[in-house]
């Protein structure tokens, strides 16, 4: 088993800025693609970003040229920084752990809060 633990949620004015961990544990080994995803409220949950485990990286749209996603395949830790800040990027974040057998997204932590005040 794989366990995610995100930290760094808050509440932030338009424009600032957060960055979000997310620590894996546990077999770790198993695991290949992280990735972050959100869900607003009455919004489907959609992925952000995702970084496979040799750094290669994928975003939304929404936030291509604010977010930036990095690993550190020897602490085991996801980072998402998070620039210029919008309202529209309220939402729960969730990181989630693709699993290199079944190669979906089967490890998910238990969510941060990012709330965005205009």
């Amino acid at each position: 088993q794989v366990q995610l633990v995100e930290s760094g949620g808050g509440l932030v004015q338009a424009g600032e800025s957060l960055r979000l961990s997310c620590a894996a544990t546990g077999r770790t080994g198993s695991i290949t693609d992280i990735g972050w995803f959100r869900q607003a409220p009455g919004k489907r949950r959609e992925l952000v970003a995702d970084i496979s485990r040799g750094g290669y990286t994928d975003y939304a749209d929404s936030v291509k040229g604010r977010f930036g996603i990095s690993r550190d395949n020897v602490k085991n830790t996801v980072y998402l920084q998070m620039n210029s800040l919008e309202p529209e990027d309220t939402a729960v974040y969730y990181c989630a752990a693709k699993n290199a057998w079944t190669r979906t997204y089967d490890y998910w932590g238990q969510g941060t809060q990012v709330t965005v005040s205009s």
